[in-house]
């Protein structure tokens, strides 16, 4: 894209709009925006280019969001939640940045791996829903189609997973629900507070097989 990044926040407006225009976005708050924080912030945006990075030395936004100068939050739609990242310790530079958007940037269907495992434990949704498939298969792309249209219906209830079944770092989450690769692809739901769970094994996915699943699950 040839859109300068980050985008220029003016007012609680653009903020607000900016926010809700993407399942994750990413806001600096910084008093002064060529200060060094900021130039930090601004070479982060550049290195995640698939995550919106906006910027705003606005008052009005800074005391909108209740946020200090050389703040930077992460928003994210599918468990309204917001993390926030403190600039002012001198240690934070892109590199560290870049970590904090990567391990919170939660989406409709989040790819699990170690550091989005981070972000999952401490979402504040207590379902889980794995899709524990095999990415480079060529049904892929079409069950992945269908699985996200499902994550739309539970936004904000349950948060839908993909665990690719190739990763070695996967391995000891299949076998925690007692799966072989054989039996893949499945959909396996989890209660975070209790451990309880279930599994489904199915040959294809659709999204009326995933609510059912969901919904019998829930009740």
């Amino acid at each position: 894209s040839t859109t300068e990044k980050p985008i220029l926040l003016n007012n609680v407006a653009d903020a607000e709009a900016f926010i809700s225009s993407a399942e994750v976005a990413v806001i600096g708050f910084f008093q002064d925006s060529q200060s060094p924080e900021a130039e930090q912030f601004r070479l982060a945006a550049g290195q995640t280019p698939e995550v919106p990075f906006g910027l705003s030395s606005s008052p009005a936004v800074l005391s909108h969001y209740g946020a200090s100068a050389n703040t930077v939050a992460l928003f994210r739609r599918v468990d309204n939640d917001r993390r926030d990242l403190d600039m002012n310790s001198r240690d934070v530079d892109a590199k560290k940045l870049t970590r904090f958007v990567r391990m919170n940037e939660l989406r409709l269907v989040t790819e699990y791996d170690p550091v989005t495992a981070i972000g999952v434990m401490q979402s504040s949704l207590e379902f889980n829903l794995l899709l524990i498939t095999d990415k480079m298969s060529p049904k892929h792309p079409e069950r992945m189609r269908k699985f996200r249209a499902a994550a739309e219906l539970y936004m904000g209830k349950i948060l839908f997973i993909l665990l690719d079944s190739n990763l070695k770092s996967n391995e000891r989450v299949v076998s925690y629900f007692q799966l072989k690769k054989s039996q893949l692809p499945a959909l396996a739901i989890f209660h975070t507070p209790d451990d309880e769970h279930d599994v489904l094994t199915l040959d294809e996915i659709s999204i009326e097989r995933v609510q059912d699943f969901c919904n019998r699950f829930l009740q």
